[in-house]
């Protein structure tokens, strides 16, 4: 199965590290957050990327150039001018397809962007902001069993404030992480069958607002419950809540062994 991922947006929400690098570049552990994501996808066998990009995308770009041509050792020629690379030591089996989708295209559009790579297959899509250890051989399972155009990721968003449990009268108990806040959202890491292109108009198209409020009336929209770790980063204390867990060797996404 083919992977899409949204690589393209401004990240205003995360302007402190977005001003000079697309968002799916800022590290955690020296690594992009877009390489987290696909190492995890990895262990499921996905490794053909088509990662839609626009804001800066020289970054991205220049990202996979690097990796493919200095992640070994090098022979130079200083002579003639001769370069070779004997021995490689990147193994990750991906084809990355980077495709400029625009600055300004809404989410809709870029995946609407897609449909001459996807060539009528089923393929994952999900954004370059968030890490999961989200099950996709389940997914894919669930999605095949139910046979509609799309299957969404639910999940539990983390909190964002402390909180407090209390009796009135009574001392009362601060809670200061608590894990995970109510209701559930979109995670992203859905399947969708290329019917959906269908459904997007062009460019200005928001895959959100407009293509999954018309597939949800159609009921064509089912949602895999993920109660595992889901994170996405919007802000630098999410930032930082990833890196700590990175640096700490309790990172829940990691899923893979170099």
């Amino acid at each position: 199965m083919k992977s899409v991922i949204l690589a393209g947006g401004l990240g205003t929400r995360l302007a402190e590290e977005t001003d000079t690098r697309p968002k799916p570049m800022v590290e955690i552990g020296q690594r992009p957050m877009l390489w987290h994501i696909m190492k995890h996808l990895g262990q499921f066998d996905i490794n053909e990327f088509f990662i839609a990009v626009g804001y800066k995308s020289e970054f991205i770009k220049r990202y996979f150039l690097d990796m493919a041509q200095l992640s070994g050792d090098l022979r130079i020629d200083i002579k003639t001018g001769d370069v070779d690379s004997p021995r490689q030591l990147i193994t990750d089996p991906w084809t990355v397809n980077l495709i400029e989708t625009g600055i300004d295209t809404n989410t809709g559009g870029r995946v609407k962007r897609m449909a001459d790579f996807i060539n009528d297959e089923r393929f994952l899509l999900t954004y370059g902001d968030g890490v999961s250890n989200v099950d996709i051989a389940k997914l894919h399972a669930f999605h095949v069993a139910h046979g509609k155009m799309v299957t969404v990721t639910a999940v539990r968003p983390p909190a964002r404030f402390g909180g407090l449990q209390f009796v009135e009268g009574q001392p009362a108990k601060f809670l200061e992480k608590p894990q995970m806040g109510e209701g559930w959202i979109n995670g992203g890491f859905m399947i969708m069958e290329p019917a959906i292109f269908d459904f997007i108009d062009g460019d200005a198209t928001s895959l959100e607002y407009t293509v999954f409020e018309e597939l949800s009336d159609r009921g064509e929209i089912m949602a895999y419950p993920h109660e595992g770790f889901w994170q996405c980063v919007d802000t630098l204390r999410e930032l930082r809540l990833l890196r700590d867990l990175w640096d700490s060797g309790r990172a829940p996404w990691k899923t893979w062994s170099f």
